[in-house]
């Protein structure tokens, strides 16, 4: 303890010592921004309010925010910037790039007190200095060290005001010396018919003039025939971008053929530094922007640097601190001591419920809702596979660091997007891109020669689905199996029909077809209080083992067809399960996002066809694996370079 209250002291002490030397004589400003100190926008809810400022509850009012970098706090108040945007996740600068130090510059306009703090990995905290700030204007500096984040903090400040309103002028942190290379940008973002989302996005970009001074180019892949260019409010952000926005038109080549496309263009059209994908149905926080393109020029290795998802529906709610690869079964995961769905207005960052959040996650992917990749990445690894949508960001970082290039997640830069719990997206038509593209991953970067654990947790989901009356999504994935097993040569020949193939194998099935309302539909002939044991989960093996094997009888005897006509139950989708969907004959599941329902009807013929074909098909996949695998291994050159995917692009003659 003492040695720490020493080094404390010492940094105070380094504190007071390089404001003493700005009073005494003025210099200008050195050193990188890292990150700005932004406030809320105007008429953010108060949940939004808690990502940017933590307030004090006995505060008399609210603070002000005139504009995105500027607060007016009231008179006897308390504020912390202990906050998602706002605290600096230091424990990453010091992990992953060449900075030992930063420093935190404020400006006021009035007499306050300011506290600086840092967290330890546990998330305990520590008071490293303060002071009372005249109030001049000038801007005050506090020099921070970086020695104390081996494992994990955050560092922030809190303000305290006294018996006179006080506006904070501006903030941030910054690096101690100029960031190496440039702040040069081309951002791409992958559209198809998504023109309103699109163009907010783009305006957002270009309302933040120096977000706009570092981008090269803004780069949109418009795969739809919904254009953006046709959509209210494109021309004006158009002119606020000016020559550095180019829309390019192309077929329907799903997210990896919209950001290829991107990533060619960059790369063979401008000379910038960093490339930065983005979906087009986000609303992004500009500043982000400038914090990926601070973290990759400092870091100490090339690495490809992604921004955090928060939910679009529960807009104070952070997905995940990062994710990972289980390399068994080539099946995304959080990462090591990662929780989903995080609320910050609920538990806040000091608070004792969000310790884990001040470990230092490392994780293998970031998810191409915003992520950076540097142009001397992009140019040794080539461009994404064929993938057409699912799989081609998180290969691109299993790819990337296999050559040595890590992938960060930075707290503190993120987008807002639509939760994963709203689609129903490992179901529909998109099952088919799952399995395939799961499959083609595992063969790239598996270290195992037979994919035996991800062939047991296949043929798990596939009795599970088939339970559920889930036979679309069964075929589905068969569908894509068979293609797997096609070989390499088969993937950009895919990408402009698969989705088409896809949809036509699931209308097939009478779970593939989304009816508008369970009330279209005469009413369930089960009351609830029937099925009340049935929505039980069953515990312990034997009764869960009994519950599958009444499943499975259920299967062969013959199906009632009124069940098809008037279903037994209207089910939510929370509670379709298939311990209680193996029971019965007929009924309606909602979608997960409440816009319809479907109508699976058991149907024991295609129960017991598809999971022969399944055992088969599985069976086929183990004793081909290892051929594939090479196969697609010597295939990699091709599938990512250049050439391949220009013919692709030069094909429709856009």
């Amino acid at each position: 303890m003492t040695d720490l209250a020493t080094t404390e002291q010492a940094v105070a002490a380094s504190a007071q010592a390089a404001k003493a030397e700005l009073a005494a004589e003025p210099r200008a400003d050195s050193g990188s921004r890292l990150q700005r100190v932004i406030l809320p926008r105007p008429g953010d809810p108060l949940t939004v309010r808690a990502l940017y400022v933590d307030e004090h509850a006995d505060n008399p009012r609210r603070a002000g925010a005139p504009t995105r970098t500027t607060l007016r706090m009231p008179a006897q108040a308390e504020i912390s910037f202990a906050t998602y945007f706002n605290a600096f996740p230091a424990s990453y600068w010091r992990r992953w790039t060449t900075l030992s130090q930063v420093e935190l510059r404020l400006a006021v306009d009035g007499e306050c007190r300011v506290d600086v703090y840092r967290s330890k990995a546990d998330g305990a905290q520590v008071h490293v200095c303060g002071e009372v700030l005249s109030g001049d204007g000038k801007t005050a500096r506090f020099p921070l060290d970086l020695q104390y984040f081996e494992d994990g903090g955050w560092y922030w400040f809190d303000l305290t005001t006294a018996d006179a309103d006080v506006t904070l002028l501006h903030g941030g942190w910054f690096s101690p010396a100029e960031a190496p290379g440039r702040a040069s940008v081309a951002i791409g973002i992958c559209t198809f018919n998504r023109p309103d989302d699109c163009v907010a996005a783009l305006t957002a970009l270009g309302e933040d003039a120096e977000v706009t001074d570092a981008i090269e180019a803004m780069i949109v892949t418009d795969q739809g025939n919904r254009k953006v260019r046709d959509a209210d409010g494109f021309a004006a952000a158009a002119a606020a971008l000016g020559d550095k926005l180019r829309t390019h038109d192309q077929p329907n080549l799903g997210g990896s053929g919209g950001f290829a496309r991107v990533m060619h263009e960059a790369m063979s059209r401008t000379d910038c530094e960093q490339i930065l994908l983005m979906d087009d149905d986000i609303v992004i926080e500009p500043d982000s922007v400038l914090r990926l393109i601070a973290f990759s020029r400092f870091a100490e290795h090339p690495a490809i640097v992604g921004g955090h998802m928060l939910n679009l529906q529960a807009r104070s709610e952070l997905r995940a601190m990062g994710e990972v690869v289980d390399h068994s079964r080539f099946v995304w995961a959080p990462a090591p001591n990662v929780r989903y769905d995080h609320d910050f207005a609920r538990k806040p960052l000091r608070s004792k419920a969000s310790r884990k959040l001040h470990r230092r996650v490392d994780v293998e992917y970031n998810g191409w809702w915003m992520c950076l990749i540097p142009r001397v990445v992009a140019e040794k690894m080539g461009l994404p596979l064929p993938l057409f949508i699912k799989w081609d960001d998180s290969e691109y970082s299993l790819r990337a660091q296999e050559a040595g290039h890590p992938t960060v997640s930075l707290p503190g830069a993120a987008v807002w997007h639509m939760p994963w719990s709203n689609k129903d997206d490992a179901k529909d038509w998109q099952a088919y891109f799952h399995l395939r593209n799961r499959l083609v991953v595992a063969a790239l970067h598996g270290d195992f020669e037979r994919p035996t654990a991800m062939i047991k947790s296949n043929l798990k989901g596939t009795l599970a689905h088939l339970m559920s009356l889930e036979y679309s999504t069964v075929a589905l994935q068969l569908m894509g199996l068979r293609d797997f097993l096609k070989g390499p040569d088969a993937l950009f020949g895919s990408l402009p029909v698969a989705l088409a193939q896809a949809r036509q194998e699931r209308a097939k099935f009478p779970d593939g077809v989304v009816l508008p309302s369970a009330k279209d539909l005469p009413m369930p002939s089960m009351h609830p209080a029937q099925a009340a044991s049935m929505l039980r989960k069953p515990k312990g093996p034997i009764r869960y083992g009994l519950r599958l094997l009444r499943g499975l009888v259920h299967n062969v005897v013959p199906v009632k067809r009124e069940h098809h006509q008037r279903p037994q139950l209207n089910v939510a989708a929370q509670d379709a399960r298939w311990y209680l969907l193996s029971q019965l004959d007929g009924v309606t599941v909602g979608t997960a996002d409440g816009r319809g329902v479907v109508y699976r009807k058991r149907d024991p013929q295609v129960f017991w066809h598809l999971l022969r074909q399944s055992v088969a098909l599985h069976a086929r996949l183990g004793r081909e694996f290892p051929r594939l695998r090479r196969q697609y291994r010597e295939a990699m050159p091709r599938l990512t370079g250049a050439k391949g995917w220009t013919n692709v692009f030069e094909a429709d003659g856009r």
